[in-house]
Formats: structure tokens, sequence, C-alpha cells
């Protein structure tokens, strides 16, 4: 993705990459591990253009934010796109399997499109993948590592139920 603008915040579960244009947020990375994002030589560091995402991520690690309200333009399928929509409205502290994914986005035999699709997802946390476990409620890959999501779910556990993490995808 190249001329994106980017800043890095610091979490409880490390640095976030978070990098986009135009106003809406187009990924979210973790600098190490499976997938790892660093930022492009053609990339502009602008912390102020992502005041607005990283307020809203501190809010959702400090659990006082179960709902995120960002412009997002994720880059994808429009496959894809449904089924990160789809992953918008699992509610906080709630997991499903990708079966069950498949199921509610109307293709119950397209379990393992949906895993790939999850795992394609540029915007982790904002778009809550860490919430699809497999079958019989292993959790399975997460590009920031088993411990993150493990992290993540245990996060939104103790904030108790809230609205869902729904998020405007462009």
């Amino acid at each position: 993705m190249p001329g994106l603008r980017y800043t890095i915040l610091p979490t409880p579960i490390g640095p976030l990459v978070l990098a986009g244009t135009d106003g809406a947020l187009a990924r979210i990375g973790f600098p190490v591990g499976r997938g790892a994002v660093t930022p492009a030589p053609d990339w502009q560091r602008d912390d102020r253009a992502f005041a607005q995402a990283r307020a809203q991520l501190a809010a959702y690690f400090d659990g006082r934010l179960t709902r995120f309200d960002l412009a997002l333009a994720p880059r994808g399928t429009p496959f894809q796109h449904l089924v990160w929509q789809a992953l918008a409205e699992i509610p906080p502290g709630e997991t499903i399997s990708y079966g069950e994914l498949a199921r509610r986005i109307g293709r119950p035999s397209a379990s393992r499109a949906v895993g790939a699709a999850n795992g394609a997802n540029p915007l982790p946390i904002v778009v809550p993948c860490h919430r699809v476990i497999g079958a019989g409620g292993a959790l399975t890959g997460f590009a920031g590592g088993l411990e993150t999501k493990r992290f993540l779910l245990e996060l939104e556990r103790r904030q108790g139920a809230g609205p869902s993490a729904q998020a405007r995808l462009l």
C-alpha cells in the first residue's frame, strides 16, 4: 500500500502500527510475528492523523471502550468484506466458531474460506477477528499470537458485555 501515513501506538500487547490514508484506517499491524507490519520507506509518519484511532484504542485497552467508531478502509475481496462485517457484529466478550461465522453470513459450507478471510483481516482488534475460535472452543491462529488473542478475550470478558464493536467499513 504505497503512500500511506502511519503511527506507532504503544499498548499492553506491544506496539501496534496503524496505517491509512484519506482519514480512514486501512491497517493495524503487529511489528513482529506472522504478518508483521513495518512502515515502508514511502510511508509518512503522522501521529496527528491517527489521534482518534489512538484515543479509541487506548480507551479499549484501559477498559473504557467496547465500541469503536472509526472510518475504516480495509482492502479485500467482496467475500472478505462480508466476513469482516460479520466479525464487527460479534459482541465483546463473546466468541464464535468459524462454522458459526460461515452460517451467519449465509455460507454454511464455507468455514475454511471464512477462516482464510478472518486470517486476512487487516484491522485486528477494531474488526475483532480474535473473537473467532476453532471447533470445540480451541484458540486458533492470530496475527499477534495466541497469548495476545487470549489477552484480548480476557480483557473483553472483564469489561463485561457491552454494545458490539461495530465499525464502519468503507
